[in-house]
């Protein structure tokens, strides 16, 4: 019996998600909870720098930098960018002191959505539909059998493959707007 893409693929890439979100509303409960409120105003620093530094990989696979093994530096985007992100919607809590930083949360949460489809559900999405495809040839089913077993399966992976159109524009508007509440943040507290 074959398996699911849903259950196979999809579905732990949504609890992958459904874990970001439940730590970040943790980690806000309890520094609620231990009234340390304001460790969550810092970790937004941290956060970023994580991020930030998690760019290594996408300059190393555009050839700018040649230093390091592009698998080691992918684990670390991935790792850097994950916990970068559970820092950062920590900082951004559930408190709306202002509409710059909210878009800056939203754009870098597509991002990370749309970064976790490409590492996650793309490659192991393909795999799936060739195995599925072998399969069927394997159990000397017709060529248009095969084409119509696996069309829903074909389908929800010619969809996920416009992910790179989404996920480099997301995170340059993600760097601008973030970008524009640290300045205004360095300009509010007079650092600057």
């Amino acid at each position: 019996m074959t398996t699911s893409l849903w259950r196979q693929h999809i579905l732990p890439f949504t609890l992958l998600l459904g874990l970001l979100a439940a730590a970040t509303l943790a980690g806000d409960y309890l520094l609620h909870r231990l009234n340390l409120v304001w460790v969550g105003r810092y970790l937004g620093i941290p956060g970023t720098i994580l991020i930030i530094g998690s760019l290594v990989y996408s300059l190393r696979k555009r050839r700018v930098i040649t230093a390091g093994n592009p698998k080691t530096l992918l684990t670390l985007h991935e790792i850097g960018t994950w916990l970068g992100s559970l820092m950062v919607l920590i900082h951004a809590g559930i408190h709306f002191n202002a509409i710059l930083p909210w878009l800056a949360t939203l754009a870098m949460g597509v991002n990370v959505i749309s970064g976790m489809v490409g590492k996650m559900l793309l490659k192991r999405s393909r795999q799936h539909v060739q195995g599925q495809r072998e399969h069927f040839q394997l159990r000397g089913v017709s060529r248009g059998e095969v084409e119509q077993a696996v069309f829903w399966d074909a389908v929800t992976l010619d969809a996920m493959t416009q992910w790179r159109k989404v996920h480099i524009p997301i995170f340059i508007v993600f760097a601008v707007l973030s970008l524009g509440h640290i300045i205004s943040i360095f300009l509010f507290w007079g650092w600057i």
